[in-house]
């Protein structure tokens, strides 16, 4: 499997990501806002983008979907639920559906409700599995729940579906929000010695050359993977002094999701 994160520059700061077949050079573009770099780039790299797959329905997601159809005739690929809100798509995926890209490439769909109702993230059949995570989780973040989302889903599918995941799993986000993710990570866990190093040695990243995160760094710096933490806890109860004397990790992650919502 050959994988081009693709960072855009755009004010979103969206990852387009083009999966490759080594063997028939057949891509899958995933969420192509910048549809041209997404051309370009496959040109380059001598690749047929043959389907496309949208992560979910927000318009920093979809709305390349046009310009890589009309130039190469892929098909629309995304939430079963989502095909009253993605225009042309061409094929529903639930939890479980295989993708397959060229001869040697398969993606399993995974379901992964909470920044939306209908998001899929996909996870990757090699023995280094990776994770094209949308907007569901960030590098060191959670998605927010703001558009059309629950926090309460959101938890299932952290809890559920992330946490079990191998801890070398690469993680590949929808956008680059790294650092200011690792500051409210720090405002809620001041003595994480492993998320104050990495945000000083990443604060001049190269972000077309952006690190890529495995879960097992994720559950030392992402405070959404970081529930029964003491530190955090403590902090919460600063800013929410009614909670429980017994706090359980559903409450610790919403209460974190309202935080963030606001900082």
């Amino acid at each position: 499997m050959l994988v081009e994160q693709i960072w855009t520059g755009n004010n979103y700061r969206n990852f387009n990501y083009l999966i490759a077949c080594p063997e028939t050079g057949e891509a899958l573009a995933i969420d192509p806002l910048e549809f041209q770099q997404c051309l370009d780039t496959a040109n380059a790299r001598g690749w047929e983008i043959t389907q496309v797959l949208n992560t979910h329905h927000h318009h920093d997601h979809i709305d390349g979907n046009p310009g890589i159809v009309e130039a190469t005739g892929a098909k629309v690929l995304a939430h079963a639920g989502a095909s009253d809100q993605i225009p042309n798509m061409d094929v529903g995926l639930g939890a479980g559906d295989l993708i397959k890209v060229g001869r040697t490439v398969e993606l399993e769909t995974l379901d992964t409700p909470g920044h939306t109702m209908s998001h899929v993230c996909l996870l990757s059949r090699t023995d280094t599995p990776a994770l094209f995570a949308g907007d569901t989780m960030f590098n060191a973040g959670a998605g927010h729940c703001e558009g059309g989302g629950h926090p309460d889903f959101l938890y299932d599918t952290f809890s559920g579906q992330l946490d079990k995941l191998p801890d070398e799993t690469l993680i590949y986000p929808g956008h680059d929000y790294i650092l200011n993710n690792l500051a409210f990570t720090l405002d809620r866990e001041p003595d994480n010695a492993r998320a104050l190093s990495l945000k000083a040695e990443l604060t001049d990243q190269d972000t077309n050359n952006a690190m890529v995160t495995t879960l097992g760094l994720e559950k030392e710096i992402n405070t959404f993977f970081r529930l029964k933490n003491s530190s955090i806890q403590s902090k919460l109860r600063e800013a929410f002094p009614d909670l429980p004397r017994d706090l359980d990790e559903r409450t610790v992650f919403l209460k974190l999701r309202e935080l963030r919502n606001h900082w």
